[in-house]
């Protein structure tokens, strides 16, 4: 190919990608403009939405985080902070099969969690 001939390409590719980008930053904010605030608070996402109940597979207590230090001590701590999210994980060491463990929560159960 000539060199010419690539540069040009070269130069649509970037002009193309730059109206790409101008066209999403746009339609990201709603084409709003300085003189034309947007009507009303900005959104705020400090608010998480409500989680829907499960039943938990896993009903045994985690252990207690001071038994541990460092990481592992953390590890355990958000086991006990959110056991119900936990409970719906995979564990991929595969301790289902042979620990009869029911899900990522369970490893935290018996001291085979690992960090």
């Amino acid at each position: 190919m000539h060199p010419g001939r690539a540069r040009l390409q070269l130069l649509w590719i970037i002009i193309g990608a730059v109206a790409l980008a101008g066209a999403a930053g746009a339609m990201a904010w709603g084409g709003r403009t300085a003189e034309s605030p947007a009507t009303g608070p900005p959104p705020t996402l400090t608010a998480a939405a409500p989680v829907a109940r499960v039943a938990r597979r896993e009903t045994r207590p985690t252990l207690e985080p001071a038994r541990f230090v460092g990481k592992a001590r953390t590890a355990h701590q958000v086991a006990r902070d959110i056991p119900d999210i936990l409970d719906q994980l995979y564990c991929y060491c595969e301790c289902d099969k042979h620990m009869g463990h029911k899900s990522l929560l369970s490893c935290y159960t018996d001291g085979h969690a690992a960090t």
